[in-house]
């Protein structure tokens, strides 16, 4: 029999487990988690003998006190030691939540990220916030933003449509990196419609002028239908996984295609994309079930 004292009880065991869920959501799986994810993947084609580690860092979104300087420079000093034999940065250095006490000066953040070392270097590709957060490049409708200054004058390569040929002990491989699919938000004089994305993904393939492997990297992993089986890997982030992630399934991704392309490894069509969860957070300090990553990626 169901009792007033009962129901009383469990009705404050919901409440209290509410509390619980909500203080872990944003106390500590968004600042006090961190893990390693590892793929380990032979695309199609993909050169007997030839092996590359990847480690893929995504949406760090400096803020404060969520990613601190500070903190941002544990996550590189922590992926320092993976082994990684490249090191790629997707996109999403600046934060756009209003829940923070404070901006981190791009100057800090970008020395935070130069602490990262791997024998092939370190590259990255900007993403939605490093555009929509810069008030000039938006209103120049293009262009060049502060972002990409800071990485450079941190010794990282940024790639903007562009592809390059990179050699190592056991082949030669392609990196190519699209500019943002969403960098120019709509109300502009120039812009009455949607958002603009300043991608360029045929040019950027244009540029590969042998059969060596592909490896593309894109901020958004919108852009995945579009790819051609030309490229061994599409490396994303965006999603975060959807921050809020239950047996296997976000409510909310910022995506066109839902949880089809949310988080982890993707393949249709013999084709191989890998979406990493991230590490910062977005419109809100929360995570559940979605928590910060450094993603592996070996291949061959």
């Amino acid at each position: 029999m169901i009792t007033r004292r009962g129901l009383l009880k469990a009705f404050g065991g919901f409440i209290a487990a509410g509390f619980a869920s909500s203080a872990y959501a944003v106390g500590v799986e968004p600042m006090l988690r961190l893990r390693t994810v590892t793929y380990r993947i032979v695309p199609p084609g993909w050169p007997t003998g030839q092996t590359l580690r990847l480690v893929a860092l995504a949406d760090i979104h400096a803020c404060e006190p969520w990613m601190s300087a500070a903190r941002i420079r544990g996550i590189c000093e922590h992926a320092n030691t993976l082994g990684g034999d490249i090191v790629l940065l997707l996109g999403d250095y600046l934060s756009s939540m209003r829940a923070v006490w404070g901006k981190v000066p791009p100057a800090d953040w970008a020395a935070a990220l130069s602490i990262l070392k791997a024998p092939l270097g370190v590259h990255a590709v900007l993403g939605n916030h490093d555009w929509w957060d810069d008030l000039e490049a938006q209103a120049a409708g293009g262009g060049e933003t502060f972002s990409h200054r800071m990485l450079r004058e941190a010794g990282i390569a940024v790639y903007s449509n562009r592809a390059v040929r990179i050699e190592t002990m056991t082949g030669a491989f392609w990196l190519a990196g699209l500019e943002d699919q969403i960098a120019l938000r709509p109300g502009r004089q120039w812009n009455r419609g949607g958002f603009v994305g300043l991608d360029d993904l045929p040019g950027t393939l244009a540029q590969v002028t042998d059969d060596a492997p592909l490896i593309l990297m894109a901020h958004e992993p919108d852009v995945f239908p579009r790819v051609p089986s030309r490229v061994s890997l599409t490396l994303s982030g965006h999603t975060h996984g959807g921050q809020v992630r239950l047996f296997g399934y976000s409510p909310m991704v910022p995506s066109a295609y839902g949880n089809r392309y949310a988080y982890g490894h993707v393949v249709e069509d013999g084709r191989h994309l890998c979406v990493s969860g991230g590490l910062g957070c977005s419109i809100a300090p929360i995570r559940f079930g979605s928590p910060p990553e450094i993603m592996v990626v070996e291949l061959g």
